[in-house]
């Protein structure tokens, strides 16, 4: 049985560019109506930390949007989750722009009191927005998908009472930042963990439920749209690349291999790539309809511009009687089924 859960970041750019009206408010506004229509709910990953320094120094008028469209995605019952760039926490706004602690950028890699500290943070401010001092999201989403080494943000997640993960894609390779999730690509639809996220555990605290990806030839991630997104935020990631003292030697060597993971990004692909995407799925799960296939989809609302194409993905769903869910949906199954 195939499930599909849409998830999009909240957020500006990586590096502190960009507008909270036109990256983040707007396009969730548009998203809002279509799920609605099709009486759908979508996981919203807000990237707390940037809103909580934005409001502190007053730099985007629109924070006060932002945080009521958050409030009133949650009243109409959309899913409300945790994700983060831990270089923000540092960020000084200055002469105009921002300047992000680079030296943060992977929440994995910092002392277990300072990743405490960081999530303690982040929790709170999410319960000031809401208003609710006892919330606690479900889900989290690491920055750039970093979720290693795996084990002490790990345990302090799953202290704080969040228990699913969601940051691995299947294949995934970034040199620069010793992420390999290629190991993961032997798991099946969803598993627990506990010292790496690759592997799994029974006993774990935490399930991850990845991006759904395929692989296929790097020459299939070219396609017009997704192009055209990439020169859209390339003035961005180029700046964040160069605060991080990235190689680009290192980019090369993640694309070079004979097989690339494609996410199941429904901002990025076409219709058609995204089509042709679940059909493989749908065969799959003809040939065993017992077993239960959450597929994770993601996006990103600065990337969000098509929308036409997430209506029809919306109607296609619906016409081959897969449902749309969300991770409080599919998490009792996925942990009682295991």
């Amino acid at each position: 049985m195939i499930e599909c859960i849409f998830t999009i970041d909240y957020e500006i750019y990586g590096n502190g560019q960009g507008s909270l009206k036109e990256l983040v408010y707007e396009p969730t506004q548009k998203l809002m109506g279509i799920f609605n229509k099709a009486k759908a709910k979508i996981v919203i990953f807000v990237e707390v930390a940037e809103l909580e320094k934005i409001e502190a120094s007053g730099t985007d008028s629109a924070i006060n949007d932002v945080k009521y469209q958050v409030q009133e995605l949650y009243k109409q019952g959309h899913e409300i989750d945790l994700h983060l760039h831990p270089q923000w926490y540092n960020a000084r706004w200055k002469n105009g722009s921002w300047e992000l602690d680079y030296s943060e950028y992977n929440l994995c890699t910092l002392p277990e009191d300072r990743i405490v500290q960081i999530i303690d943070r982040a929790i709170s401010y999410f319960r000031a927005v809401l208003g609710l001092t006892d919330f606690t999201p479900l889900s989290f989403r690491a920055g750039n998908w970093l979720f290693q080494p795996t084990r002490t943000a790990a345990n302090v997640l799953a202290e704080q009472g969040i228990k699913v993960d969601s940051s691995v894609f299947k294949g995934g390779l970034q040199h620069q930042h010793n992420l390999d999730y290629r190991r993961s690509l032997q798991n099946g639809n969803y598993w627990r963990f506990s010292n790496d996220v690759n592997v799994p555990d029974p006993h774990g605290s935490l399930l991850e439920l990845p991006i759904y990806t395929q692989m296929v030839p790097f020459w299939k991630m070219l396609t017009t749209k997704r192009v055209n997104i990439q020169r859209k935020t390339a003035p961005a990631a180029s700046t964040e690349k160069n605060h991080n003292g990235g190689r680009r030697l290192q980019r090369v060597m993640d694309f070079m291999r004979f097989q690339y993971p494609l996410k199941l990004d429904f901002c990025r692909m076409t219709i058609d790539e995204l089509t042709r995407m679940v059909e493989t799925v749908i065969k799959v799960d003809q040939q065993d309809p017992t077993s239960f296939r959450p597929i994770v989809a993601i996006g990103h609302t600065k990337d969000l511009v098509d929308f036409e194409t997430v209506e029809s993905f919306l109607s296609y769903l619906d016409r081959k009687g897969i449902a749309v869910s969300t991770f409080e949906d599919v998490y009792g199954r996925c942990v009682s089924i295991e």
